[in-house]
């Protein structure tokens, strides 16, 4: 990742910026996530890059073009291609899309990289910093990596910035009776983002909407994506129960933004179109 000057951007701009990222229709950016919301209320949509991985690769600008053609008014990364942030910054601008997360290694969020992990985000405008994979071989490293990012937090939080986890299906496996999820969540604080992904979570034998409800507040974004309807099913052809899903996001699961993620499609643009329409079907754009 390139390195970038906090000067880019002011900090009136980042909290602007972050303001609409962090909430979309007009919710507070404070650092508590908000569980009291009323059920119903629309979300912004974003997409997950990596769903487009291949096409961003040989040409971010047309694949990010695509993606707000289709409605999108978000995008998460997972990579930045060789490009600069300031470079990433007028892509999404030039398009009227805004950054709603980023995946970023669980190495930038730890000692001196933090500080230019959040310059570099500060200057895209993304307050959001999800780690996407981590492991845990006891007890203890869960713990561990825990009480990592309730430090990580603090640090970021009088700047506008949150951390996060994203959900694998390994995350849902039981070290004695409790999960290395449990674990991890559950000695956490509320600053720190609990970004589900309703497949990841069906794989790892886990339902998603009683994963939700066990943490009010924590979902400030969450991955949408199918599970069980075969590798081109769209949402609403699949098993999850998105009628759950939703109710919980809407309502007491605090949620700022939906990311729609759809990895196995021979057809990656098409899938993560479909699954835009699929949605707007259900009333959620």
């Amino acid at each position: 990742m390139k390195s970038v000057l906090s000067t880019e951007i002011t900090r009136r701009a980042f909290i602007h910026r972050s303001a609409m990222a962090a909430a979309g229709l007009g919710l507070s950016a404070g650092f508590a996530p908000v569980a009291d919301a009323a059920a119903g209320r629309k979300l912004p949509v974003g997409v997950q890059l990596y769903s487009v991985r291949e096409q961003c690769a040989k040409d971010l600008p047309g694949t990010l073009a695509a993606m707000a053609k289709i409605g999108y008014k978000g995008v998460e990364f997972a990579g930045y291609h060789g490009r600069s942030a300031k470079e990433l910054r007028k892509m999404l601008d030039d398009l009227g899309l805004v950054a709603c997360g980023t995946h970023t290694p669980y190495d930038s969020i730890l000692g001196d990289k933090l500080k230019e992990t959040v310059e570099f985000n500060r200057s895209i405008g993304n307050p959001y910093l999800i780690v996407p994979w981590m492991e845990g071989k006891s007890k203890q490293e869960w713990l561990d990596k825990a009480k990592l990012f309730n430090e990580a937090a603090e640090k970021v939080k009088a700047e506008g910035f949150w951390v996060g986890y994203h959900a694998h299906a390994h995350d849902f496996h039981k070290f004695d009776d409790e999960t290395a999820w449990d674990l991890f969540f559950g000695n956490t604080k509320a600053e720190v983002i609990m970004q589900l992904d309703t497949s990841n979570c069906h794989e790892g034998g886990a339902e998603p909407v009683a994963v939700l409800k066990k943490y009010p507040g924590r979902a400030i974004t969450i991955h949408l994506k199918p599970n069980g309807g075969g590798p081109e099913a769209a949402i609403g052809e699949d098993k999850v129960d998105w009628k759950g899903v939703f109710e919980f996001c809407e309502g007491k699961g605090g949620t700022k933004w939906y990311v729609v993620e759809h990895e196995t499609s021979k057809q990656p643009i098409d899938a993560v179109k479909r699954n835009y329409e699929a949605l707007k079907k259900m009333g959620k754009v």
